[in-house]
């Protein structure tokens, strides 16, 4: 949050950046800056040269930050998702240099091409997630999960990773909680290598469960999941590598 602070308060805009998604860190506990960005119809061009223009300048004035960005693939805007890592709440109060003599190029060259802003924050749950790092995947599945019995989901969860962990070696995906906002609850997002890798048959969770604890109870816990939430939204996202800073 640290490196666009500034660019919130002279032009009301984040440019910090699903992961979704920086889950292969090593340490446990720290928190993504979520920001998603709805671009106008037919700027795309001009909004991507205009990022790059942007991190350009942040690179050339000595910019530290790091950040992935990632394009959503479904849906009826073309959407973007910028996210950082924040190891503490207390980086919120600081102060970026390099991003306060970028923020002509925000106002010239970012901000006239984007239709509208949200802002998240989301904090890790390495408890139910992959272990495994994000390693070159290209793509992630991120499932929004809107909830209303925050007890009898989180049950659910924990059941059901603990489940796939033991079956297959690792969970498949990674997990956040969001910190307040209008989003949602919870999100898991699931690294993919690229497109062609969606054609491979792959079970269910849900079926790993079956396998692991018979119908009756898989039956079961799924009514309990499906009880416990009011909505699922997924979505996948490519990571634009040319937008992001490494």
């Amino acid at each position: 949050m640290k490196i666009l602070k500034s660019i919130i308060v002279v032009a009301s805009l984040v440019f910090a950046c699903p992961t979704t998604i920086q889950a292969q860190e090593s340490d446990n506990d720290f928190m993504l800056n979520l920001t998603e960005f709805t671009v106008k119809f037919g700027h795309d061009a001009n909004f991507t040269d205009g990022v790059k223009k942007w991190n350009k300048c942040y690179k050339d004035n000595g910019g530290k930050g790091t950040w992935n960005v990632w394009n959503r693939v479904q849906g009826k805007d073309n959407v973007y998702v910028l996210a950082s890592r924040m190891d503490s709440w207390a980086e919120m109060d600081e102060s970026d240099p390099a991003s306060k003599a970028c923020s002509g190029i925000a106002f010239s060259s970012i901000i006239p091409h984007i239709e509208s802003a949200e802002f998240n924050i989301a904090s890790y749950m390495p408890e139910r997630s992959r272990t495994k790092a994000l390693g070159e995947d290209t793509i992630v599945w991120v499932y929004l999960f809107k909830v209303k019995d925050h007890m009898a989901f989180n049950e659910v969860v924990k059941d059901v990773t603990s489940t796939i962990k033991t079956k297959e070696g690792d969970n498949r995906g990674y997990w956040y909680a969001y910190a307040g906002g209008e989003k949602g609850d919870y999100f898991i997002s699931v690294p993919i290598k690229d497109f062609a890798a969606l054609d491979t048959e792959r079970d269910s969770v849900w079926k790993v469960y079956e396998s692991v604890h018979g119908a009756a109870k898989a039956k079961a816990t799924r009514a309990k999941f499906n009880g416990a939430v009011s909505e699922v939204i997924d979505y996948a996202y490519t990571l634009s590598k040319e937008l992001s800073m490494k």
